[in-house]
């Protein structure tokens, strides 16, 4: 039940006819697992936090570095040399009395996942290496869950939600386990309000998820050229030979 400071507060959700106050309590009583709290991690989770997620679960496991402050806008110069998701719930939770935040200082593996994610209704993806993906992916299909993955390197990022529905593709649907693109930005670079625009949608994915309202951007691949001001979109079906998600 909203009180009548949070209806106060989440007014502007709560006047759109596709969100209503029904659907601002759905926000509320949901949780969400976040994994990376860099660039894309950092609006995810601003967003969330301030759309009301009731329960927010963020984890990485490195800490807050000067390079970072250019991009992850959820730390800030008090934060260098504390744990990224220490940073991140300060923040958070100074945008938002209401919510609860629930830090996880590790490198995710298989087994921390099963357990999450048994616990969440969406894990967003705002990790930066392929190896943690296809984890996080085994374990999204698994337990059933939405999978809402990101990606921005230089003047380019992708979003895509996967697992949505029994007939949705998977991330191993797309990428295979032995691609070699492991790009970064401290490699590659990245314009800062690229993840900020990629990350944006991701959250706006989660609460169209929660919410029911309007359409998810289930198997589609949107890419967007930050150079060009171009956005398209790729079709992605389930791989009926897919070792993750076809059984």
């Amino acid at each position: 039940m909203l009180t009548e400071q949070e209806l106060i507060h989440y007014s502007r959700h709560i006047i759109l006819p596709q969100i209503d106050e029904d659907g601002q309590e759905k926000i509320k009583q949901s949780k969400v697992l976040v994994i990376g709290m860099g660039g894309l991690g950092a609006p995810v989770a601003m967003y969330l936090a301030a759309a009301g997620v009731g329960h927010l679960y963020i984890a990485d496991h490195d800490q807050v570095e000067r390079s970072n402050l250019q991009r992850q806008i959820v730390h800030n110069l008090g934060s260098i040399g504390l744990n990224k998701v220490d940073s991140a719930k300060a923040t958070l939770e100074s945008l938002n009395p209401w919510i609860q935040v629930t830090t996880l200082p590790l490198k995710i593996k298989d087994k921390d996942l099963d357990e999450l994610l048994s616990q969440v209704d969406v894990v967003v993806d705002c990790c930066d290496n392929f190896e943690t993906r296809f984890a996080v992916n085994r374990a999204a299909v698994k337990h059933k869950k939405p999978l809402v993955s990101g990606a921005a390197i230089r003047f380019e990022g992708q979003l895509a939600v996967f697992n949505y529905t029994d007939v949705s593709p998977c991330y191993q649907c797309l990428y295979q386990p032995d691609i070699q693109l492991d790009e970064n930005c401290l490699d590659q670079g990245v314009l800062s309000p690229v993840v900020g625009t990629i990350g944006t949608l991701q959250a706006t994915e989660v609460l169209k998820i929660l919410t029911g309202a309007g359409k998810v951007s289930d198997g589609q691949l949107l890419i967007y050229d930050a150079l060009n001001g171009d956005f398209s979109k790729i079709k992605v079906t389930k791989d009926i030979n897919c070792p993750i998600c076809s059984l």
